[in-house]
């Protein structure tokens, strides 16, 4: 039997999602506690692995077993053993083809920017502190560049395994709540370090570094050596996965927390 389960994490005490060596990791610590439910060992796939630091507010994965569970019995059994930056937030039943990685029509990310000249004490571990004002609107015109299918070649971290450089970005948006400016990123896949590259090159516009056609030329220059800096990981949120409608997969309410 093939399960699906939505996981909510805060990735500010893991070493990313992906089991590592060098500290404690969302996977390990989800398998961990899904083998205790199972009394076997379990093996996870997600839908996107994040980096050191980045939060998911619905990570999706797929697991494998032969006992027979409830819904109920997955999730709150999970919960139970995992550490509290760490839930379940359901478990479905899936057919066979479902994969949690090649199924996904979409992912869509969120960037968190704290912009006051103060630097942040209660929220530092969840969102991104710029204390120099950010033009929204300069922001907003460089960000339509980046719409569409495109080679994002200056946009991906000198180790990324991608085979191809090319995606398509559905929805970049970019919006002011009070103090606090987000980045709403939809793609069909992500490279590594893409989403804290875009929002790098969109900062640096936005404090009048570079004017906004400025995304473009680093877009087209195929070279990450163009793009500026890579934002923290600190306000990066794996924010939902879209998957077919046959699935029938639920879908989780925002936060306001994550505007």
């Amino acid at each position: 039997m093939r399960w699906a389960l939505g996981v909510e994490y805060d990735g500010s005490g893991f070493v990313g999602w992906e089991t590592q060596r060098n500290g404690p990791s969302v996977q390990a610590a989800v398998e961990q506690a899904l083998a205790r439910v199972a009394a076997h060992p379990v093996a996870t796939v997600c839908a996107g692995r994040t980096d050191s630091g980045v939060h998911a507010w619905e990570q999706v994965i797929h697991f494998d077993t032969v006992v027979s569970r409830s819904p109920r019995s997955w999730a709150l059994g999970a919960n139970a053993n995992l550490p509290a930056g760490v839930s379940v937030l359901w478990a479905r039943q899936v057919p066979d083809d479902f994969n949690a990685r090649f199924s996904a029509l979409s992912r869509r990310y969120r960037y968190l920017i704290y912009n006051r000249p103060i630097r942040l004490a209660n929220l530092r571990h969840r969102m991104t502190w710029w204390r120099r004002p950010l033009d929204v609107e300069a922001m907003r015109r460089a960000a339509v560049h980046l719409l569409g299918e495109h080679d994002f070649s200056a946009f991906r971290a000198s180790g990324c395994q991608a085979r191809t450089p090319v995606r398509t970005v559905n929805r970049l948006d970019v919006e002011r709540t009070g103090e606090v400016v987000s980045l709403d990123v939809e793609a069909n896949a992500f490279l590594h370090h893409m989403v804290r590259n875009i929002a790098g090159v969109l900062m640096a516009v936005g404090i009048g570094r570079f004017p906004p056609d400025w995304a473009r030329q680093v877009l087209e220059g195929q070279d990450r050596r163009l793009g500026g800096v890579t934002a923290p990981p600190t306000g990066l949120y794996l924010y939902a996965v879209r998957y077919p409608e046959k699935y029938h997969l639920p879908r989780v309410q925002p936060s306001p927390l994550v505007w």
